[in-house]
């Protein structure tokens, strides 16, 4: 891969790399350690792209892969609270920053399924392919993700 090339896929989607690994990972320390191995993995990757959105599903796939085994390594220690991280975003309106924490504190297997729905756009069948389960897994997985934003956020959202 060029270095332009390089260097516009990082500028694209190092936020949404970001935004993945937080998901898994829950303080900022780690998901910039998740961004930064996999765009080190692409730049180091002997690897043919058929497409740019080949290249997204590959960065999607080794960062969810990377933030797993961050989420289970040992040394997972440095720490900020999902408070103090939310202070350091802008939401617009109010209701987002409950909807937010609403989410955080999902499940890991539900938080995920929503991101990548919601946040990322992609499709139940290709959420089934990043994470490696079935399409009735990430619709269910969905399906009671609502279930339970609905049920905590029933004084926010009317």
């Amino acid at each position: 891969m060029d270095k332009d090339l390089f260097d516009a896929v990082v500028e694209k989607y190092k936020d949404h790399i970001f935004s993945i690994a937080f998901q898994y990972c829950k303080n900022p320390y780690d998901a910039d350690d998740v961004v930064q191995d996999v765009f080190l993995k692409l730049y180091m990757a002997k690897k043919e792209f058929e497409s740019e959105e080949h290249i997204r599903n590959w960065l999607i796939r080794v960062a969810v892969n990377d933030s797993k085994k961050i989420v289970v390594s040992p040394w997972k220690r440095r720490r900020q609270s999902l408070e103090d991280y939310a202070e350091t975003l802008v939401f617009e309106e109010p209701e987002e920053s409950s909807v937010f924490f609403a989410v955080m504190e999902l499940p890991e297997k539900y938080r995920i399924a929503v991101h990548l729905y919601y946040q990322e756009d992609y499709s139940i069948r290709e959420i089934a392919e990043i994470l490696k389960i079935r399409e009735s897994t990430v619709s269910t997985r969905l399906m009671r993700a609502r279930r339970m934003l609905k049920e905590k956020l029933k004084g926010v959202w009317n």
